[in-house]
Parts: structure tokens; sequence; C-alpha cells
């Protein structure tokens, strides 16, 4: 198995991409950390638990964490847990994020805030936490997700948009920071996914004949799991170009 006994972090992924990564990482081999605030369905479906439960059905391991990643100590507390049960860290990814779609002189600030403190605040808290355990391994894989909306402006997304772009800027900062410790950091666009949130906000007759499932996302994700500082990090990718354009 590609990932056997990697020890992986994924935020987010009590449902949509998140889930879809998280299912990969069990079927590749690897002890998936299930990382998300849902313990109980609300307006979305999706729990950690549910997640776990379908790694652990499928033959994986699955360690499910309620953490909110806008909150330091949760992170902490979440990365301690995790090193507890394995004693290491191998991978982490930062899939968690909120999309609100309003222009922006009808955006509520707190909807703004709460964007930047997911999309970009959740990411710089995660990678604080986890690269002192990466950085002692001198090894480690965190994969950023992104969108193209990071890189093209989009009417109603620009609050999105900016978080992402500064995501992808992250990616390439941290990526020149830790290229030395074996620590490969890159930023995944998913492409369009057909996912509860996706399908929660658009109308029924919607045409989905270009989106994806998110198990789509699996293959390159693991691909980018399996990557060092020596081969292949500091890269903004798409999904859909993934075996085309790269790697």
């Amino acid at each position: 198995m590609e990932m056997q006994e990697m020890v992986a972090i994924v935020t987010g992924s009590s449902r949509g991409i998140g889930k879809g990564i998280a299912r990969a990482f069990g079927h590749a081999g690897a002890r998936v950390v299930v990382v998300a605030r849902t313990e109980t369905e609300g307006r979305l479906p999706g729990t950690i638990y549910q997640t776990a439960e379908e790694i652990k059905a499928a033959g994986g391991e699955a360690l499910p964490v309620k953490c909110d990643v806008t909150e330091e100590e949760q992170v902490q507390a979440m990365v301690q847990k995790v090193k507890d049960a394995y004693g290491r860290i191998d991978v982490l990814v930062n899939n968690a994020g909120v999309q609100v779609n309003v222009p922006i002189v009808e955006l509520p600030t707190r909807h703004w805030d709460l964007t930047m403190r997911v999309n970009l605040r959740g990411p710089f808290l995660t990678c604080k936490s986890v690269l002192p355990v990466m950085l002692e391994q001198r090894r480690g894989n965190i994969i950023n997700i992104t969108s193209g909306g990071g890189e093209t402006p989009r009417p109603r997304g620009v609050s999105y948009g900016v978080t992402k772009a500064g995501l992808n800027l992250f990616t390439r900062g941290l990526a020149l920071e830790v290229q030395d410790y074996g620590i490969a950091v890159n930023a995944l666009n998913p492409g369009p996914v057909k996912t509860e949130g996706a399908v929660f906000v658009r109308p029924k007759d919607f045409d989905w004949s270009a989106w994806d499932e998110p198990d789509a996302v699996g293959p390159a994700t693991v691909w980018l799991a399996r990557q060092t500082d020596a081969t292949f990090t500091g890269r903004v990718v798409n999904r859909t170009e993934f075996g085309v354009t790269w790697p």
C-alpha cells in the first residue's frame, strides 16, 4: 500500500472533499485522523464518526477527533492526541474551509471574519502545531486544499478568493522555510467537486455533468502525500491536470 502505516491528519473530513481524501488515505494504508467540528449531523449530512467508520469498514484505521481549527488550544490538543496515539505525524491535509458567495457591499463583516479565520488562521494554526513534530522527525508532508478562486477573480467570491490566494502564498513560503528538513508543502486545487455543500446551495435542476465526486480527489492527494522536499514541494497544482501536466 502506498501510505502503509503513515499517520495522516485530514481537517474538515466529516464530509465532502475532506472525506474523499480521508477514505483514499485509508484505502492506501494510512492511519487516518478524521478532524472536524461535526459530531452530529446538522443542515448537511456527515460526522467525523461516520467517516471513521467507513474507513474502518473498508479495512483501514481511523481516529475521529473533534476540533475547531480556528481555536489554538483545540488544535494543540488534537495534535497531542495524535502524538499520544501514534507517536508521529507524517501528513497534514488542510481541507477545512468556508465559502460565502455574497457581493462585498452586502457581505456581513462577521462572514468576512469567519472566512479569514477558517481558511487562513486554520491552516496557520494546524501547521504551527504539527511542524515541531515533523521538524523533529525531519520528514513530513503538508497539503493545503486551495481553489481556482485564488488565482482568478470571481464576482460574489472575493472574500473566499482572498483567502485562497493567501493560502497559495502561505504554501510557497512555508515550503521554503522547511525545505531542508525533509518536509514537502504543496497546495492542491481539487477543481469542481459535487460535495454536500455544493448541492445544498444550488438549484435542484443544476447540471452536475462537469463535476466530479469527492473520491476523485483521492489519487492526486495520495501521490502528493508521499512526496518530500527533494521530489515535489512549493507547488500549487490542479487536480484535473494530475497525470497530464504534473507530476
